[in-house]
């Protein structure tokens, strides 16, 4: 049989003969490569929860009103599911569950190469930001009230309308917070914020008819169930500690420099062609890791290599994206904003970094699902053209160290594999 090998020697198949004409060994070892890689992106069944999948978009000509709310509800829960990881990764720690969120929704693209199935909790999202926002709104009157009791403190802490600015504050925080417990107690949905005696009366009915409590019980632990955390947390420290293993060497010695002359400009260009191969293969190498979630798989490089013969342009799309969304995040390192304000830059962060996630899972599951690799001469121009970008990529990194408030250390934060914060 004919080869077509690239120029690293890892694609072994003939696309021009095609698999029927396969020899028995070469067929035997294309099997053995295939079967697996194929198999482990089958969907599993949590893509398919309710937790964690768009509901069907009705006809938009036969049901416009419909379609039109589906389209709202599904805007709404993006923006607020992208908005509560932001948040989330602000928080030293937590922000391995966003990482975690990242992976599963990446994995979930490359396993059933349907975008609405590769947004996790996108279900529940419209509820916790209707919640969110509902609460955010209750406490604003509370937050303006506040700020007006502690301006006349400061003009008469002693005074007559200090005490009733006090009392007035006081009693608004009870009232709200009681309201608060009925509506969320109800279910948590918009209206239930805006009927007050509604709920008060529910609970009362629900108390009466018994086993209210452990119904509440019920739900509360099927919605914390349905955030599954422990995967997503354990998701995010895996795929964390195997792209940090690849990239601390060459990270290290690229930061080696301190001048531009002498053996440490040497080891600084040294560890920036090593990053060219991390960051070529690092992002899919996180894609198969995703998909199958298994540690060993973030270092299967060889099988990594081979897929790429099959969606090559896919791959080089993918590979813009990664580094090209990244590149304006690390200008938002130059100054370290307020801890306070730490979470509109995780925004940034995320707005940036998610596309760029779900662009390669569907590259890595459209090269698995592809069954003979491209033609060798589209393999060759898209490696003519990525390569480059690994370079340009590369360069542009190594300066932020001299401006940025983080120095070296911004070389090794690595946001587009690692934690996605600016810190």
């Amino acid at each position: 049989m004919s080869s077509d090998p690239t120029e690293d020697g890892t694609c072994h198949l003939d696309h021009q003969a095609g698999w029927s004409s396969a020899s028995g060994a070469s067929s035997m070892a294309v099997t053995t490569f295939i079967e697996p890689a194929a198999k482990s992106l089958r969907a599993s069944p949590d893509d398919y929860r309710g937790a964690g999948r768009l509901a069907e978009l009705p006809h938009p000509l036969k049901r416009p009103i419909s379609a039109v709310v589906w389209g709202i509800r599904a805007l709404f829960g993006i923006a607020s599911l992208i908005v509560l990881l932001a948040i989330l990764a602000a928080v030293p720690l937590i922000n391995f569950l966003v990482l975690g969120y990242l992976l599963d929704a990446e994995g979930r693209l490359a396993r059933t190469g349907k975008l609405r199935g590769a947004v996790p909790l996108l279900s529940l999202a419209p509820r916790l930001g209707a919640i969110a926002l509902c609460v955010w709104l209750w406490l604003l009157p509370l937050r303006f009230l506040a700020n007006a009791a502690a301006d006349a403190r400061l003009i008469d802490p002693a005074g007559r309308v200090t005490s009733r600015f006090d009392v007035l504050t006081t009693t608004l925080a009870v009232l709200i917070g009681v309201h608060l417990c009925f509506a969320l107690a109800r279910g948590g949905s918009v209206g239930c914020f805006f009927r007050p005696i509604k709920n008060v009366r529910w609970t009362i009915r629900q108390l009466r008819s018994g086993g209210y409590f452990d119904r509440a019980a019920a739900e509360i632990s099927a919605f914390v169930a349905g955030l599954r955390l422990r995967h997503h947390f354990s998701l995010g420290v895996r795929g964390f500690a195997g792209a940090f293993a690849w990239l601390v060497v060459p990270t290290a010695l690229f930061a080696a420099a301190n001048r531009t002359e002498g053996l440490p400009i040497l080891i600084t260009v040294f560890g920036g062609i090593l990053l060219i191969p991390v960051l070529a293969w690092l992002p899919f190498l996180q894609a198969r890791f995703a998909a199958e979630n298994r540690l060993r798989a973030l270092f299967e490089l060889r099988d990594v290599r081979r897929l790429f013969c099959r969606a090559p342009v896919a791959w080089l799309l993918a590979t813009a994206a990664v580094y090209v969304l990244a590149l304006p995040l690390y200008l938002l390192k130059i100054v370290l904003l307020p801890q306070d304000a730490m979470w509109f830059v995780t925004l940034v962060f995320i707005v940036s970094i998610y596309p760029a996630r779900l662009l390669t899972g569907w590259a890595y599951g459209r090269a698995v699902r592809k069954e003979r690799p491209a033609w060798f001469g589209v393999r060759w121009i898209c490696r003519s053209l990525v390569e480059p970008l690994h370079v340009r990529f590369i360069c542009l990194v190594f300066f932020p160290q001299f401006v940025g408030h983080h120095g070296k250390g911004v070389l090794f934060e690595h946001h587009a594999f690692l934690l996605p914060v600016p810190f």
